[in-house]
């Protein structure tokens, strides 16, 4: 009888266990940073939780039309429901210095975002979700 006890433990456990692993979904966010505004611009990226080595990496984005807009796409499968991060230049000069980091809220599906932003401006961002 505590065999079956046990093995009935192990069971709810591991069911238990099993449903409550969310299901990962594609994000595929294109960040747009307006640079136009900053002085000495290089080395535009951007920074958080989601490289490998959160906060220590830069991911560094380009201006290929060289007008004042960086961009970067990034693609990963999570299940996590938001990110933090905040854009860089020079490779060491965050934004909003002494302010919180920038939030993306994903839902819990696959999406495709793209985040427009201005450097150091909290208050001027759009959001597109496909």
């Amino acid at each position: 009888m505590k065999k079956l006890i046990k093995l009935f433990g192990i069971i709810c456990f591991f069911g238990i266990t099993n449903a409550c692993v969310q299901q990962t979904h594609l994000k595929t966010v294109t960040f747009q940073l307006d640079m136009t505004a900053v002085e000495n611009v290089s080395k535009v990226g951007v920074r958080g939780e989601f490289t490998n080595n959160p906060w220590q990496e830069t991911l560094y984005m380009r201006d290929d039309d060289t007008n004042g807009i960086f961009e970067i796409v990034l693609e990963q499968k999570t299940a996590n429901s938001s990110v933090e991060f905040k854009f860089v230049n020079q490779n060491d000069q965050f934004e909003l210095d002494g302010q919180d980091n920038r939030i993306l809220h994903f839902k819990y599906q696959p999406e495709t975002i793209v985040y427009k932003a201005i450097f150091d401006d909290i208050n001027e961002v759009q959001i597109e979700r496909n």
